[in-house]
């Protein structure tokens, strides 16, 4: 009698310590199933974060932690992103905030902050930043951006594997700098890839990954990520036009594209 209590005491123990874990995910930190894979995320030299290596959330960061959630949330909602196949920054300050590797953005927290300094250094939350931040760091670091937006929309990846240059078949293609170009393939993640989307930005928000996806960027992250739906809805337009056997899509020209440019300057609302 005394052994079955003794017993029943020692697994009340045992459940006792495992509720008493910290968890990500529903996983203990530490547990080689978890996002994290059972490590810290790396510092820039690649080893794991120490205690003083990450600092309190400011208010501003806060806030851009929530827009940035919303933002990524809506590219899988509005079918830009399937999964985790994406990815989101935005710039605060000195910080990037950006979506964590791996991490389904309807689990992404309050407390899940992520951000790295301009070099790429992890100074906020302890998940795994996004594979792809030498992409985002590098738009930071060339161009005003103070957000970015990567996906994998289905249409604007097609058109990438056809051609090295999205044709100008609406005049929104002004609203992007001009026609979106295609940087060259790269493996994902690579200071290859970045240097070959920076080529491919230059004069332009926005271009296509060839067998890959899109990059956008903006202002702030409504501008993007409108981006991003703009060519996607563009590169959607051109496929279903050139799929018309016999026909091919008529273009717009140069001076068509400038004069289209000028009066998207003057378009919505002015203070």
């Amino acid at each position: 009698m005394a052994e079955r209590r003794r017993d029943r005491q020692d697994r009340q123990d045992r459940r006792g310590e495992r509720e008493n874990v910290p968890e990500t995910y529903g996983r203990p930190v530490g547990d080689p199933g978890s996002p994290q894979g059972g490590l810290r995320a790396p510092g820039a030299s690649g080893s794991p974060l120490r205690d003083d290596d990450v600092r309190p959330v400011r208010d501003d960061e806060a806030r851009g932690w929530d827009a940035l959630v919303a933002t990524a949330r809506r590219t899988v909602t509005d079918g830009l992103v399937v999964g985790t196949s994406g990815n989101v920054s935005v710039r605060v300050g000195d910080t990037v905030l950006v979506t964590p590797s791996g991490v389904p953005y309807d689990r992404l927290t309050p407390h899940d902050v992520t951000g790295v300094d301009l070099d790429g250094r992890q100074v906020l939350g302890r998940l795994v930043p996004t594979s792809e931040l030498p992409m985002h760091l590098a738009v930071y670091r060339t161009t005003d951006a103070r957000a970015v937006v990567h996906t994998h929309a289905v249409h604007a990846t097609a058109v990438s594997t056809l051609v090295t240059e999205l044709p100008p078949v609406h005049y929104m293609t002004a609203a992007l700098g001009g026609p979106v170009r295609v940087a060259p393939y790269a493996t994902y993640g690579t200071d290859e890839l970045a240097d070959n989307m920076l080529r491919a930005l230059e004069g332009r928000s926005a271009c296509l990954l060839q067998n890959h996806g899109t990059v956008a960027y903006g202002a702030h992250l409504d501008q993007a990520f409108d981006r991003t739906a703009q060519l996607e809805w563009m590169s959607h337009l051109w496929l279903t036009a050139s799929a018309v056997p016999s026909l091919t899509p008529s273009l717009l020209t140069p001076a068509q594209l400038e004069e289209s440019a000028t009066h998207l300057n003057a378009y919505g609302q002015h203070p």
